[in-house]
């Protein structure tokens, strides 16, 4: 490969921010049939994201689209070929040839391997680790002047934690969703609940199954009332809200670790 899609910030300690579909750049064959306009991909995408990773020693950001190569989808389904891929939208101007998806799916084995690799090097380190595998999802899909979607479906931070050996990693998970909770953001707690929007994607699947005792993967999808999803604007404060409320989560989750 020329370039990597991903950066990788190594620190030390046992926890890992990562934000995969931050990224909004595509390389120049796919930006050439690509039928989407900008604007478009940008409201799938997770921007402002990656500024939340700062709370973890080692940090993991996507570089590129989701709609060139989605690292969170199982490899058949990593590029979105058909409209039913991508939520129905007309991704390419013509099915993109086998030899582009080609390219993409070799990113994305290269990011699996990188993140064995860095998963590997935690576990022989740390033993055990945790990661913030850090997403946002649409709540106004109707149309930027439509109400936005019901809250009692769309929690404020939906805590994905379906690949997860549930009971063996409870204290850390618990923990974390009890600091969420009790943390004094601006306008009241947040809505913080588990597995209602998302159960994680797969990279979670993937760090799960592969460090099954070893790494701790929660996916924390974010509600983009921090932003206008429609624009792609963000509320600045409260972007740095989240990612303070994040912080504060840090010592519990490094001290329930450390008791297992």
């Amino acid at each position: 490969m020329a370039d990597r899609i991903w950066s990788l910030e190594e620190g030390e300690g046992p926890l890992v921010g990562a934000a995969i579909h931050d990224g909004h750049a595509v390389r120049e064959e796919v930006s050439r049939l690509l039928a989407l306009d900008e604007e478009s991909r940008l409201r799938e995408e997770d921007p402002h994201t990656s500024a939340w990773t700062r709370v973890a020693p080692t940090r993991i950001v996507g570089l590129r689209s989701r709609f060139e190569v989605d690292l969170n989808r199982p490899r058949e389904r990593a590029v979105y070929v058909h409209p039913e891929d991508a939520w129905g939208l007309r991704v390419w101007k013509e099915t993109p040839p086998p030899e582009l998806v080609a390219r993409s799916i070799e990113e994305y084995d290269g990011f699996y391997e990188a993140m064995h690799s860095l998963f590997r090097r935690l576990q022989e380190i740390h033993g055990r680790f945790v990661v913030l595998d850090l997403h946002s999802y649409n709540h106004r899909r109707a149309g930027p002047g439509a109400p936005p979607a019901d809250e009692e479906e769309n929690p404020q931070v939906n805590i994905g934690t379906g690949p997860l050996d549930r009971s063996f990693w409870s204290p850390v998970v618990e923990r974390l969703i009890a600091d969420l909770r009790s943390y004094p953001f601006p306008g009241g707690p947040l809505d913080v609940r588990e597995n209602v929007k998302f159960r994680g994607g797969r990279f979670s699947k993937w760090t799960c199954e592969t460090f099954p005792r070893a790494a701790c993967t929660v996916s924390i999808e974010w509600k983009k009332f921090f932003m206008d999803e429609w624009t792609g604007e963000p509320d600045s404060g409260m972007v740095e809200a989240i990612g303070a409320a994040l912080e504060s989560v840090v010592p519990g989750i490094v001290e329930e670790l450390g008791r297992l």
